[in-house]
């Protein structure tokens, strides 16, 4: 099976396909750890936690306590250090080898005894790696705490970002790992439809963004990473979130998902609606076109083993007057979150750009946004796609607004 040819959303997901992504993104991460001439790395944060190792555990709180690690050597055991009560959460894993009580490291937990802690953590660590092979010498660590990160150096050890090798582990997803993708989409995107049925003139765009929310609860969802729903002279610029204003007949309202759904798969495309009530202008259709035409170029561009720098040249050329407000990158990654890597507009990538390859199996998100700087409104679009062998393959499909596209 391929890319190109294989069936994702219509595949039966039990243990065993779980298991078998669970073990995948093992592997690829030990891989990179390779790659990376290192001989572990210790992960703090949830999504690398769970991409590493399958274990949820009160990801959003965690991303702000980094209070649970997991350190995985390149051969050796793999270790969760768990929050103290929460083992059962490992149950059934398959990943893991050892399973420990979290040392409380954050000053927030142990106040002025942390420094002892960090020392039974850096303890741990060197337990982990004298029963693991080293042929490196260097470590990586992501999201640590500030006094563990500066105490592990003081301990000798030679520590790089871990985030590198992980996030290019993440990029290339198997088969397996594309099934949970696209049932996350799939879902978002009934949440979606009902969304859109709610749009009405005199609701307020919190209300509306709530109808999304509760349908993504409802069938097996997470959360949302942003609030990214606007409305009116609220859609430009882009990024304002999601407030009580009250929509009116006629106003464009702008959505980006960016939502962490079932199986903690993010899916993430955006849409642009009229408010029912009043017809779509010549101006919000003009908007729409060009977002729509600069979408649509972007997405027949991307070819794999294209270099990220080509694409950026390449890419869809945004007109001068929409410039100001562009969207901050052509393309990024997505998998468990907004992934590595980010391909910039070739008019900023003397600033942030940097090269790679286009591959197949990196799962993408083509973006766009146009709107005039000062202007009154502007749209919002993106789609979710996956790289195959000869060109890409669409994971989100929902249909662009026939009003504004007509």
């Amino acid at each position: 099976m391929s890319y190109s040819t294989f069936d994702f959303f219509n595949q039966v997901i039990d243990k065993d396909l779980e298991d078998r992504v669970a073990m995948y993104r093992l592997n690829r991460l030990r891989e990179q750890i390779i790659n990376f001439k290192l001989d572990a790395v210790v992960l703090f944060e949830p999504i690398n936690i769970r991409y590493a190792c399958g274990v949820r555990n009160m990801q959003v709180y965690s991303q702000r306590n980094p209070a649970r690690y997991l350190i995985v050597p390149a051969e050796g055991p793999v270790a969760l250090f768990e929050y103290r009560s929460c083992a059962h959460l490992t149950e059934g894993v398959v990943t893991l080898d050892e399973v420990h009580p979290a040392s409380p490291i954050m000053p927030l937990h142990s106040g002025d005894h942390s420094h002892r802690h960090v020392q039974s953590f850096i303890t741990s660590l060197k337990d982990i790696l004298s029963r693991s092979t080293q042929n490196f010498g260097r470590i990586g660590i992501e999201s640590a705490p500030t006094e563990l990160l500066a105490d592990t150096i003081k301990a000798g050890f030679d520590v790089i970002d871990a985030s590198r090798p992980i996030e290019v582990a993440k990029s290339i997803k198997s088969l397996d790992e594309l099934t949970l993708i696209a049932r996350s989409v799939t879902l978002t995107e009934r949440a979606m439809s009902v969304l859109e049925g709610y749009l009405k003139p005199g609701i307020t765009e919190n209300e509306a963004w709530a109808v999304f929310n509760k349908e993504v609860l409802a069938t097996g969802g997470e959360y949302a990473e942003t609030r990214l729903f606007a409305s009116g002279d609220r859609t430009n610029p882009w990024f304002q979130e999601c407030s009580d204003k009250i929509m009116n007949a006629g106003e464009l309202v702008a959505f980006d998902t960016d939502t962490v759904g079932i199986f903690g798969y993010y899916t993430d495309f955006s849409r642009t609606f009229v408010i029912p009530g009043k017809e779509a202008t010549p101006t919000q259709k003009a908007l729409y076109q060009l977002s729509s035409e600069e979408l649509e170029t972007n997405i027949a561009l991307m070819k794999p083993g294209m270099s990220f720098k080509e694409y950026s040249q390449k890419a869809w050329k945004i007109p001068k007057e929409y410039q100001k407000n562009r969207y901050l990158a052509v393309v990024h990654g997505c998998g468990m979150t907004g992934e590595w890597p980010i391909i910039s507009h070739n008019m900023d990538w003397d600033e942030v750009g940097y090269d790679g390859i286009i591959q197949p199996g990196m799962t993408l998100c083509v973006e766009s946004y146009i709107g005039r700087e000062y202007g009154e409104e502007g749209v919002k679009l993106e789609e979710q796609v996956l790289v195959t062998e000869t060109g890409v393959r669409r994971m989100s499909s929902y249909g662009y607004s026939n009003e504004l596209l007509n």
